[in-house]
């Protein structure tokens, strides 16, 4: 039997077992207004620095806001992402040629990731799910807490499949994700980056083979490639610290759909916005590679 079915089959027994540990908390039905997320201007300026791949940088501003911030869970999960952001970097997982190859999209990179960078994004990420969950232990319905963890949880079932290849591990996390996504924007509609998690979500299970997204439907997982490509859409359009992120990944979902003027107008965006990026210029040039006509020699 193909080891997708198998791994596909116990993931459905095991989500069932626990189905108790990952559901997400109904909120509540009158909660008052939450806090605005977005009011941090190092984290800001971070994922600024992140987008132009200074890593260090943009760490550097992270930090700064962690140690002001000691018990929000922001910070920590902000630095996990900027060390997911640069493996993903190192490993070419940002880039065209990844994302249009079925076999390294669904199976996960060559060789294995950087041991100093795992230890670094698992530490803050772990860091970041237990200052979240505590504050929901106190708040159930925090919209902080569901921010991070939604972040969290889906950043490390991008490790865990992609990085990793530990597909199995990665799907119940994208599932717990979801939950965490979902939540998020029923307390707080106006947290556009959680749509990114559900989009990517959607889109990459979206593109399994039918026989392999059957078996998923019974752990509960769903996907679909235009309801993904739709969330991710939403994310780029309003979306915050993470709106450049689903910007590029909308591009590149784009490209895989042959829609070459959607993936034109998000890099050229970006490269404007970047310009010390040069992943953006490098797909604006490939575009342009394959719409210019071929001239036959006479």
């Amino acid at each position: 039997m193909d080891r997708w079915l198998i791994a596909f089959l116990l993931f459905w027994l095991v989500s069932n077992v626990t189905a108790a540990y990952g559901q997400p908390r109904a909120p509540a039905v009158e909660a008052a207004k939450p806090a605005l997320l977005f009011s941090a201007p190092e984290i800001d300026s971070g994922f600024r620095e992140l987008y132009q791949l200074r890593f260090s940088e943009g760490r550097d501003q992270f930090a700064v806001w962690q140690e002001q911030h000691p018990d929000d869970p922001l910070g920590d999960v902000s630095i996990a992402a900027s060390y997911l952001f640069e493996e993903f970097y190192r490993q070419g997982v940002l880039s065209s040629s990844f994302f249009l190859n079925d076999k390294r999209l669904l199976g996960g990179i060559e060789g294995k990731p950087d041991e100093t960078r795992a230890a670094n994004f698992k530490n803050a990420n772990q860091h970041a799910k237990e200052l979240a969950l505590e504050r929901l232990r106190l708040n159930p319905h925090d919209p902080s807490a569901l921010y991070a963890l939604t972040l969290a949880t889906g950043m490390e079932a991008d490790y865990s499949g992609i990085l990793e290849k530990h597909h199995l591990e990665s799907l119940r996390l994208i599932k717990q994700a979801d939950g965490y996504a979902k939540e998020l924007l029923a307390v707080q509609p106006d947290a556009e980056d959680a749509w990114l998690a559900l989009g990517a979500a959607d889109y990459i299970i979206g593109s399994l083979p039918a026989h392999k997204r059957f078996f998923l439907r019974f752990g509960g997982i769903h996907g679909d490639k235009k309801v993904g490509l739709d969330e991710l859409r939403q994310a780029a359009e309003k979306g915050h610290y993470l709106k450049p992120y689903a910007k590029m990944l909308l591009g590149l979902a784009a490209l895989r759909e042959m829609q070459d003027e959607v993936a034109r107008k998000e890099f050229a965006d970006l490269a404007i916005e970047f310009p010390d990026n040069p992943l953006f210029a490098l797909e604006l040039a490939r575009l342009k590679r394959e719409a210019s006509p071929v001239v036959n020699a006479q």
